[in-house]
């Protein structure tokens, strides 16, 4: 995809979007690190479910570390792998708690040296808790780069720095938000809904779906 189209299709998704944002529920750094963490292979809707209880009892990571990892486990046995999950929210706790002040870093080098904390929940953080200009690369954000055309790559960190590359500053921040949505509710991973899809005129996608199944 070149530059101008690039442009063009932010701009659309901006037009149709202009304060994007995660699903995710929180109130804090701390509880959006923990709810990114919990997203693994769950959905954001399961993972609300679970943090509604849970952070209102433990919205530190002191408070988090009180409760234990069978305490945790409690909270969030609704979601898939809890029992690993539980063991790193704590681990992270305690680092949390007896290295960095009870605050996250803002820091990816100190975010990835987090149990149960990659790239992309770096990324997530960076971006959304300290307004950082990082692009969190999921599977939505990767089926619609490669899709469309605007940053195909092999792994998920080709298309994060390809993107990095692509796409005009003023888009930056909001870049992940928009293109995790897209992919969520309309690029979707079956069977892309082209036919109400506004970036649709501008994608590359050479085997679109104009026509809703009857």
């Amino acid at each position: 995809m070149n530059a101008a189209k690039c442009r063009a299709l932010f701009e659309t998704l901006r037009e149709n979007n202009p304060s994007p944002t995660t699903e995710l529920e929180y109130s804090s750094p701390f509880e959006l690190l923990i709810a990114v963490l919990l997203s693994a292979q769950a959905t954001d809707v399961g993972v609300n479910k679970a943090t509604r209880k849970l952070f209102p009892v433990a919205p530190t990571p002191a408070r988090m570390l009180a409760l234990g990892e069978a305490g945790v486990s409690e909270y969030i046995k609704t979601i898939g792998l809890y029992k690993t999950k539980a063991r790193h929210v704590i681990e992270t706790c305690r680092i949390l708690v007896e290295q960095h002040g009870g605050q996250v870093p803002k820091e990816r080098e100190a975010l990835e040296a987090l149990p149960g904390v990659g790239r992309k929940t770096a990324n997530v953080v960076l971006n959304t808790a300290f307004g950082h200009p990082t692009i969190a690369v999921d599977t939505h954000i990767f089926r619609v780069c490669n899709r469309t055309g605007l940053a195909p790559g092999k792994t998920v960190t080709e298309v994060e720095m390809k993107l990095l590359e692509v796409v005009p500053d003023e888009f930056l921040h909001d870049a992940h938000h928009w293109l995790i949505l897209h992919g969520r509710y309309v690029c979707k991973a079956r069977r892309p809904e082209c036919w109400h899809c506004v970036i649709e005129p501008l994608c590359e996608y050479p085997d679109k779906v104009l026509v809703p199944r009857e």
